[in-house]
């Protein structure tokens, strides 16, 4: 292969070295599950129910989970040939274009503060439902508890992520198993109803163009895959546990989500279904156990806080990853002794904390708001990992290399990535057809335009300039 090109990736990975490599096999796995499983499916899975009816929600989650599998592979390729923790920002700024990765990046740093804000708003919502004290007070506490974890060492965090999401995928096995008895009339003291909900008000209630405007939020719900991207910045031996972890959270993820959604939405009736109580919590209310929506409800919670823990890890790692590229302030890279971004972590937090308005005004419907921002941001995230792991391959054989020595590589080439992207861009056109949704372009064009302003003004001559520094010093070594 091209000594040059072979040079500038292992100068990304030597660029980006620092961080504390202490993430096992079992952590990468379950963080990655953690921010994938969370209020995505416990809360906002309700909406989606709603929004394109009992079966429309499943096919939904189906493709969803499709779309999901395509860009994890795309982006396991990436991980493994470069694993650091700018992940696919880094991979976009080498292989498609310096402007696109940060972009990219800032996204998805969006993405990731306002998803922690999201599931610190679900967890306030649902324990005023059982305590009645006020939502923000809740945000509040459980901010402080995810900022304490993050402040860590990497390996204790994720030991805790790894019993957090290991909870929730207890209960979504439960209410899989629950729900299917209580469909079957075995258990709760109801005659069978089986799949009459599908079929009460027709197949497709809201018509099968439904489907396409509720993708957004099933993006949405699968928002997270990436972030073992970059977890495998600081995993031990990527070459080994980003493959596993890759094909074990897609298929996995995929069949919690659509197993859990033929149960909930058979039982839930769709008219009923929103975000402001669980609907999870609601099929173990069916089943007639004793106390199992309070429990439930707990669970969910503890979901949400293990969603924004991971998110908070992502958002806070790309950060870093960016400053150390010259495209965030340096302040931004500073560690703490921990080995963590500890400012990066404390603007990521403070930002997220914004969270607040949403549990002051319409809680609800900000909320749905919020989520519409995210999954519109993840799905041009997924974009970018599908376009850079296409712009890598056609450079990696262009310069000499050769496909055989891949570590991890995407089958069929080019069809995965190309298919990815155009069934991502598909979702965005979706969008603008929805009236509840569409405030997540009103909201991300003007980010995007001052993000890029700023970008061509300040950071791009700023990255010239450090370059040029760069190539005296190794010119000029004494």
């Amino acid at each position: 292969m091209n000594e040059k090109f072979n040079g500038k990736i292992e100068q990304a990975i030597a660029q980006q070295s620092g961080l504390d490599r202490g993430m096992k096999s079992r952590h990468l796995f379950m963080i990655t599950l953690g921010g994938v499983i969370g209020t995505g499916l416990f809360l906002a899975s309700g909406s989606t129910i709603n929004q394109a009816g009992p079966l429309g929600s499943v096919i939904a989650y189906m493709i969803g989970g499709f779309i999901m599998y395509m860009v994890m592979i795309c982006l396991g390729e990436l991980a493994v040939a470069m694993p650091v923790s700018g992940a696919f920002q880094t991979y976009a700024s080498m292989f498609i274009s310096p402007s696109i990765g940060y972009l990219l990046g800032w996204l998805f740093w969006l993405n990731g503060a306002t998803t922690i804000g999201i599931d610190l708003v679900a967890a306030g919502m649902l324990l005023n439902n059982l305590t009645g004290i006020s939502e923000w007070i809740w945000v509040l506490i459980f901010g402080g508890v995810l900022f304490a974890l993050n402040s860590l060492r990497v390996g204790v965090f994720g030991e805790s992520e790894f019993w957090f999401a290991g909870i929730k995928v207890a209960a979504i096995v439960a209410c899989i198993i629950v729900g299917g008895l209580s469909m079957m009339g075995y258990i709760g003291g109801h005659e069978p109803i089986g799949f009459n909900n599908y079929f009460t008000d027709g197949i497709f209630p809201n018509g099968v163009g439904a489907i396409l405007i509720a993708m957004l939020t099933v993006a949405f719900a699968f928002n997270g895959t990436e972030i073992i991207g970059i977890a495998a910045g600081e995993s031990q031996n990527p070459e080994k546990t980003i493959p596993k972890a890759v094909n074990a959270t897609a298929f996995r993820t995929l069949l919690f989500y659509v197993l859990s959604m033929i149960v909930v939405a058979a039982i839930v009736p769709w008219r009923e279904a929103g975000v402001k109580d669980s609907i999870f919590a609601e099929v173990f209310q069916y089943a007639g156990i004793p106390g199992a929506y309070t429990i439930m409800t707990l669970v969910v919670i503890t979901s949400a806080l293990s969603c924004g823990n991971s998110w908070a890890y992502s958002a806070t790692r790309i950060l870093w990853a960016m400053s150390k590229d010259g495209m965030a302030p340096s302040a931004l890279s500073k560690l703490n002794s921990h080995q963590v971004p500890m400012n990066a972590l404390i603007l990521t937090m403070a930002v997220s904390g914004m969270s607040l308005l949403c549990s002051v005004f319409a809680a609800d419907t900000v909320y749905l708001w919020l989520i519409s921002i995210c999954g519109l941001a993840g799905v041009l995230g997924w974009m970018g990992i599908c376009a850079s792991q296409y712009c890598f391959r056609k450079q990696f054989v262009g310069n000499g290399g050769n496909v055989v020595n891949l570590k991890y590589k995407v089958p069929l080439f080019p069809l995965v990535p190309a298919l990815g992207f155009l069934l991502n861009a598909l979702i965005v056109i979706g969008l603008w057809f929805d009236d509840s949704q569409r405030i997540a372009i009103y909201a991300s064009v003007p980010f995007i335009i001052i993000v890029m302003i700023y970008y061509y003004k300040v950071v791009s001559p700023r990255r010239g300039l450090i370059k040029m520094e760069k190539a005296e010093r190794t010119d000029n070594p004494a």
